[in-house]
């Protein structure tokens, strides 16, 4: 299911020399902060950024501003900030759209939004966090009940896919060494043989369970990374049941036109009985290891539109899935979404990552603006802020101190200051003073309060 034609919602006289926008990406990587409204539009070009960051995977026409669920705007002329939002993300997600003519901002949207002035303080941020505490109430979300979430140490940022057991318990030990407050010890990426294939793991880890109880008899929580919604062509559940994927209603798979976790991919329909049961046999199994913290990452894939079993639209697939999984780990694990539609898991997960990942560059070496690096990820955390303590607890990314990451004091400071998540993403025993005593300091729980 594709977007209806757009429709004309506003025609706003602006400030073109001083006026503003906000522009909401589909998900957590995909490009979002303000921009002056006479600013070029960043073009989406790359297959893999149009398949993972646009809307039905496809890019705004050249020129126009366009944000998923949610465009607000700053005249610049001392009126109100004009908000454009989604009234609801239960079934679909309106494309959202600002073209300037002139000294006029035409808004555009392809299905019915609320539209509303806001004569508040605190300009776009303001706006938008008044916006956003009626959409999560509208959501389900009751103001306050957000949990304070553990601080996090993450194998990801320095082993990557080549993460072992061994790593895992060397860090463990350093943790105690050096006296660093990590609460939860989460494995990322790399014990699994093949995506989708959860519970068969790679040489590296001969005995995952075993280790899940050695981190708890640590003192400590375990927790694991799993991209529950993908599903490797080369592995044994595709081999085993193609029919339990996603079909692009063009043909071929929707996920991605490149690699994914180290091949190629198709999404899981959630909405085969078969698949559904096996992903919450995953998820229990996993729960009576003693796992009680859950990154559930590449979500956006259970957004694509495509024919599955049933016939719903991709959000209502999503949030189906986000549903599943609760279900499978109960009420008390914590559920981090990552590369997740925003809107749509509104209400369903404890916190969400609100960039693209970080890493140890400043600027991504291709220039693309939704693919890991420090900058990318700084932009996103800060425009998100106002998602904080109304949404779900803001995940930035984690914390690379340690030597040789470019500007790490930068992102150290947008960590301490934006960070609702606390989570260490470096081999302990290689910080330095610094880094040692920056993670020491950050790796403290902050409140769930909204930021803005």
């Amino acid at each position: 299911m594709m977007g209806s034609p757009h429709r004309e919602i506003a025609v706003l006289p602006v400030d073109s020399a001083r006026a503003r926008l906000y522009t909401e990406g589909w998900q957590s990587w995909s490009v979002t902060g303000q921009v002056p409204v006479a600013s070029e539009p960043y073009q989406v070009t790359a297959a893999n950024s149009l398949a993972i960051d646009c809307q039905y995977r496809q890019a705004a026409p050249p020129g126009v501003h366009q944000g998923s669920g949610l465009l607000a705007v700053d005249p610049g002329d001392g009126g109100p900030v004009h908000v454009v939002g989604a009234r609801s993300a239960a079934s679909i997600v309106p494309v959202v759209r600002a073209a300037l003519h002139g000294d006029r901002l035409v808004i555009t949207a392809d299905e019915p939004v609320d539209y509303l002035a806001d004569p508040g303080p605190g300009g776009i941020a303001g706006a938008l966090a008044r916006w956003g505490s009626r959409f999560a109430a509208s959501a389900g979300v009751v103001p306050g009940a957000l949990q304070q979430l553990p601080t996090v140490w993450c194998s990801w940022y320095q082993y990557y896919g080549d993460v072992s057991a061994d790593t895992v318990v060397a860090n463990l030990a350093a943790m105690d060494e050096r006296d660093v407050p990590v609460d939860v010890v989460q494995i990322d990426d790399g014990y699994a043989s093949a995506p989708g294939d959860w519970l068969d793991h790679s040489s590296r880890f001969p005995d995952l369970p075993a280790l899940i109880g050695r981190i708890r008899d640590s003192g400590r929580r375990a927790g694991i990374w799993i991209a529950p919604l993908l599903v490797g062509h080369q592995s044994n559940l595709y081999c085993a049941h193609p029919d339990w994927v996603v079909a692009h209603y063009g043909g071929g798979d929707p996920v991605w036109a490149g690699d994914v976790c180290r091949q190629h991919c198709a999404a899981l329909d959630v909405t085969h009985p078969g698949a559904a049961d096996y992903l919450s046999q995953v998820l229990t199994t996993m729960r009576g290891w003693g796992i009680d913290y859950f990154k559930v990452d590449f979500m956006y894939a259970g957004g694509y539109e495509g024919r599955r079993r049933e016939h719903v639209t991709g959000v209502e697939a999503y949030r189906h899935a986000l549903g599943l999984i609760r279900q499978a780990i109960g009420p008390e694990p914590v559920l981090l979404a990552c590369g997740a539609p925003i809107l749509p898991s509104v209400g369903l997960v404890d916190a969400m990552r609100v960039g693209p990942d970080i890493a140890s560059c400043y600027d991504p070496p291709d220039g693309n603006l939704s693919m890991p690096a420090q900058r990318n990820a700084a932009r996103n955390t800060v425009a998100r802020a106002w998602q904080h303590g109304r949404f779900w607890v803001n995940d930035p990314d984690c914390l690379m101190a340690r030597p040789g990451v470019e500007r790490r004091e930068d992102w150290a400071a947008v960590v301490e200051e934006f960070g609702g998540l606390r989570a260490s993403g470096d081999a302990i025993a290689l910080l330095d003073g610094w880094g040692l005593e920056t993670t020491r300091r950050v790796l403290v729980p902050s409140p769930v309060d909204p930021l803005c």
